[in-house]
């Protein structure tokens, strides 16, 4: 599968963005699909994902502000992020895992995005 990831950009602390990911090739359904993001001398880290079966999971920090979803119909993944914080501030990454289970860190997924940055001003 390939994915393109897309949405980012410079916003205010408070702000809201919406970052979009379309995969191609089949069988999109059948993948657990995550967001992850890495900040500059950080190590990449998990987000969200949502499982093939519509779980959703998120790390502690973004709780309640971000909001992961899929449309197996058009082979996209989505993140709502509201209530941006400067701690926010990263490039982006959807991935696609073919894993039994959604796997919380960088090494469970196969297939990754270019990425795509947020920067979050205060």
């Amino acid at each position: 599968v390939q994915l393109q990831a897309s949405g980012g950009g410079l916003v205010q602390t408070g702000d809201s963005l919406r970052l979009s990911c379309a995969a191609s090739g089949r069988a999109f359904s059948t993948y657990n699909m995550g967001w992850l993001r890495q900040a500059p001398g950080k190590e990449r880290e998990f987000v969200a994902a949502i499982s093939r079966g519509n779980t959703t999971f998120y790390v502690d920090s973004v709780k309640g502000r971000f909001t992961v979803s899929r449309d197996n119909a058009k082979n996209t993944v989505a993140l709502q992020m509201n209530n941006l914080k400067p701690e926010d501030t990263a490039v982006y990454y959807c991935a696609a895992s073919t894993t039994q289970y959604v796997v919380r860190n960088r090494w469970g997924y196969e297939y990754w995005g270019q990425g795509t940055q947020v920067t979050v001003s205060s």
